[in-house]
């Protein structure tokens, strides 16, 4: 099997024989004279041949190293062939996406039509498994902690921030006006986000009404609950933009904690989809400005 110096060394060979010259070989190669002069020696070694002959200012190849040109030359074409056929294979496939049912009907769903705009060919997995972007067939996953995870890299979409949300017709129903005023309504209440954060974050003992009434284990779902009016619930602020944009949700109070999680958009970097991935990449970071 050829090494890696082995097959450096029949690049510089290809390039010198067709410019009958190491220094533009080296021009176009990006590398030094004395690199493929280097490379050239290692290959006659190798092959124990004379390749090149100095005539004046030029170096003539002889014909074995004639001959081995024309297969490295026909081999890096058959390369560039397949690499190619690759590339045109994968934008044809569809970009898998792994994605959290909250975050895809809250964050993705308003902005889907744009969504298949930048890609068309889209196949959008909602499950809150964590999957594998090796054995799974999926491309990328938004995933919901703190990171990184080993072998793949991973960009932050925005910051876990978490604020009171309530109907206009609750909040007109209710006198909330300040954080103590919570401690007197109904909260709904998320199973992996406890009020106990908003109130420790006030200096405010939590409350009983903070550890009874109804829970959820889906933050979308706990939304619509408190847009009907049911209570004052707890939840992310970037899952509740478009809510609070149309007013069906309204922040009774100011201010917001700040937890560690994160969303985060993941993927691998050897993909054979990365220029795609790289595409929605940017287009949901954009996006997720507008949300901060």
């Amino acid at each position: 099997m050829l090494s890696r110096v082995s097959f450096n060394s029949l690049c510089a060979l290809e390039a010198a024989v067709r410019h009958r010259s190491y220094s533009r070989a080296a021009l176009e190669l990006h590398v030094t004279h004395g690199a493929v002069s280097q490379q050239i020696r290692r290959l006659e070694v190798e092959l124990e041949q004379t390749l090149f002959i100095r005539v004046g200012n030029d170096m003539q190849p002889t014909p074995a190293a004639e001959e081995l040109a024309k297969v490295v030359a026909k081999a890096a074409q058959d390369l560039r062939s397949g690499v190619e056929s690759a590339r045109f294979q994968a934008s044809l496939c569809p970009l898998v996406i792994s994605i959290g049912p909250s975050f895809a009907r809250r964050w993705l769903a308003p902005r889907m039509a744009e969504l298949a705009a930048i890609d068309s060919a889209l196949e959008v997995r909602t499950d809150d498994g964590l999957a594998n972007l090796r054995s799974d067939g999926v491309d990328v996953a938004i995933r919901f902690g703190i990171g990184p995870w080993p072998g793949l890299e991973s960009r932050q979409i925005f910051p876990d921030r978490l604020a009171p949300l309530c109907s206009p017709d609750f909040l007109a129903r209710h006198a909330i006006n300040r954080p103590e005023d919570l401690a007197e309504v109904p909260l709904l209440r998320h199973t992996g986000i406890p009020w106990r954060l908003w109130f420790d974050a006030h200096g405010l003992p939590t409350p009983p009404a903070a550890n009874r009434g109804v829970s959820f284990d889906d933050t979308s779902f706990m939304l619509d609950a408190a847009a009907e009016g049911i209570g004052v619930a707890l939840g992310r602020i970037g899952f509740a933009q478009a809510d609070l944009a149309s007013g069906r949700l309204v922040r009774p109070l100011a201010g917001e904690v700040d937890i560690p999680t994160a969303h985060h958009f993941v993927w691998r970097a050897d993909s054979p989809k990365l220029a795609r991935i790289e595409v929605l990449r940017d287009w949901v970071l954009a996006n997720s400005q507008l949300d901060r």
